[in-house]
Order: structure tokens, then sequence, then C-alpha cells
């Protein structure tokens, strides 16, 4: 089961669920739209290795935006910090900003019950395009689990601005425990 505009708002107001800062205005029909933190990221090198951290070039949306480039992966962030206990958040970006050509957490949308923090957003243009901090990127939808709850307690708990992929942390566990 999804929960409804309503049932967001109701949620937050008992503390099921946390978005903070959470605008009531923001809430959809079955959804809660989330907005683009001032703060991107790119990789630095030409080529990325997933067994090792890539270095990152941080570049901070000024008030006339940002135009993001084609070819290009920038990691955002949201604004709001975003999690619950209880349901199953998953983040898509919104069909406007879509229908300008810009592809928003196309992998990895699923957010792990007991996550708490800013979601990075993987960020693709399909051509040149303007961005700006405080706009209205995505949107979180919210299930409802069934069974025993496992909360989360990875490495990107209480994430604050954008994150690099730490895929690399795991791949040397899997290299130490292989050897």
């Amino acid at each position: 089961m999804i929960l409804t505009g309503p049932e967001i708002k109701a949620a937050v107001a008992n503390g099921r669920l946390r978005i903070t800062p959470f605008t009531p205005d923001q809430t959809n029909p079955n959804s809660y739209n989330v907005r683009l933190g001032p703060t991107l990221l790119t990789y630095a090198a030409k080529v990325i290795d997933a067994h090792q951290a890539n270095p990152t070039r941080s570049i901070l949306i000024g008030k006339d935006g940002y135009v993001l480039q084609p070819g290009e992966l920038y990691l955002g962030h949201t604004v709001e910090e975003v999690g619950s206990d209880i349901f199953v958040p998953l983040l898509f970006g919104r069909s406007s900003v879509g229908r300008l050509g810009l592809f928003v957490e196309i992998t990895a949308p699923i957010g792990d019950i007991g996550f708490h923090g800013q979601w990075t957003l993987m960020l693709s243009p399909i051509r040149p395009l303007r961005v700006y901090a405080g706009m209205k990127i995505g949107q979180i939808m919210f299930f409802v689990s069934t069974g025993d709850i496992d909360l989360y307690r990875g490495k990107y708990q209480g994430a604050a601005g954008p994150q690099p992929s730490r895929y690399w942390q795991d791949a040397a566990r899997i290299q130490a425990v292989a050897s």
C-alpha cells in the first residue's frame, strides 16, 4: 500500500515519518515533492574505478543556476532530510523535470527502512539544462512494509549533501574475504 497525501501529513505529524523541513504544500495525492540542494558533485577522473575511492569536484549552484552538461553524471542532494523506521521510501524524478530531459535517480530509487538523511540524486541530462537550488526535482512515495523490520545501519546513514559512491568499501571487504 502507498501512503496518500493526507496520510503522509499525518505520519509526519505523529513521528512515523520524518521530513525536515516539512512544507505541507509539497504534498501530492500520494507522494511528497523534494527540492534540489545547493551542492553538486562530479567525478574528477576520466575513468571511475569501482574498487577505489574516486576524487570529486564540488559545484555550488549560484542564484543564476548551473547548466548541467550531457555525458556528465552529477550527484546532487535533496534539501529535505527524509526517513522512516516504518515505511519504505521510493524516490522518482518529477515528470515535469523528465520532460526537460533530466534523468533523476533512475537506477537506485529505493530507500531502506531506517535511513534518515538527505538523499543523493543521480542527475544525468540529455542536453544542456540549467537547474536551480530549491527547485522541485523529485517526489518520494512511501510504502507500508510487512514482516519484521531490520533497520538500515549502512554507510550513508545521516547523509548531508551529495555522497559519492562508497562501493569500493564493499569491494575491499569482498576481496579480503576471497584472499
